[in-house]
């Protein structure tokens, strides 16, 4: 495997992100609002979507030029009647060391199984309130939490570790914070607190609503004192911390209030295969339609290596300039990139 590609800032190409579908289950203000996101929304057709074969000719160049982890996410990739076998094709076929999946947990109970036995090495849900009634306004649709946790619980004993994704919200749910701390610091889940971020056009971002890094550890710490501890591998995007009474640990994804775009080495892969070197891309290149044209492996992995090496995002870096100056920017949505 390659290890000296790098982009126009030296980041190496480590980490893969790969939407396996546009489709959701919830709607999510913060990613799918449901005034979007309706009963007729164009989402892709099937035969827009990289089919397994596709996908794997695509991932064995990522898997050539350095990258070792690769992340499942959507729209809700549960919805994917194959994933599965991406699972078992990633781990078997490609030998990828680490494949994670970020799923809301709404279908985990059902395929937590089949994913363990693929060889799925952890799961991140999303959990952003422990209330039914304020969950269901989060998700959009009313949707119990009580189901969501039931799949935790199972995938859990299932032996697949288990991490927790929360967006933070002003005034939406930066009361529930210590609750839901207690909640999976009690069953060993890590808990990973996420800035409210600016992804995509239609979820009418606004500085106001982000509850900064600083104010949550600060919150946290009062209640039960942690400590930072180091990033577990290069480009870890959340700042970890434990509990001094040893009861496991939290993060902190600061992508608004302290970016860590300097080291940042992951690509993301949309559904229909175009590729994204940026969560706030305003455009991908085209993999899956050069695959059709009859590109061969090897100018595969040469398109994706100049791609890499031509890269210069670093939107987080400059998100204030460019809010000041209000410049636009039609950024792509979230449910088609994947978080």
């Amino acid at each position: 495997m390659s290890s000296d590609l790098r982009d126009q800032y030296s980041r190496p190409l480590r980490d893969l992100r790969i939407s396996v579908t546009d489709r959701c289950n919830f709607r999510c203000p913060y990613c799918m609002p449901k005034e979007v996101f309706g009963a007729d929304h164009a989402f892709l057709a099937n035969p827009q979507l990289v089919n397994l074969d596709e996908l794997r000719r695509i991932v064995r160049s990522f898997r050539e030029l350095g990258v070792e982890k690769v992340r499942l996410t959507g729209g809700e990739p549960l919805l994917r009647p194959d994933l599965a076998q991406i699972v078992h094709m990633l781990k078997q076929d490609l030998g990828m060391p680490d494949v994670a999946l970020t799923t809301n947990g709404w279908l985990l109970e059902k395929h937590a199984a089949a994913l363990r036995d693929a060889g799925l090495d952890r799961i991140n849900v999303s959990v952003d309130s422990l209330d039914e009634t304020k969950a269901g306004i989060m998700n959009g649709l009313g949707f119990k939490v009580s189901r969501v946790l039931q799949g935790i619980d199972a995938a859990a004993a299932l032996g697949l570790p288990i991490k927790i994704n929360c967006v933070v919200q002003h005034g939406v749910n930066d009361d529930e914070l210590l609750n839901l701390c207690d909640y999976f610091r009690e069953r060993g889940h890590a808990l990973r607190f996420i800035e409210f971020m600016d992804v995509g056009n239609t979820n009418h971002w606004t500085s106001d609503q982000v509850v900064p890094a600083l104010a949550i550890i600060a919150q946290i710490h009062e209640q039960w004192p942690i400590e930072a501890v180091g990033p577990a591998y290069r480009g870890e995007v959340a700042s970890r911390y434990r509990y001094r009474d040893s009861k496991g640990e939290i993060g902190i994804i600061s992508s608004v209030t302290e970016p860590f775009c300097k080291d940042c080495h992951r690509a993301r892969l949309s559904a229909d295969g175009k590729l994204y070197t940026c969560l706030f891309a305003t455009e991908g290149h085209d993999l899956l339609g050069q695959v059709r044209q009859g590109m061969n492996d090897a100018e595969l992995t040469r398109v994706v290596s100049n791609i890499w090496q031509g890269r210069h995002d670093r939107y987080s870096d400059e998100r204030a300039d460019l809010l000041a100056k209000k410049v636009p920017r039609a950024k792509v949505e979230m449910s088609y990139i994947g978080g």
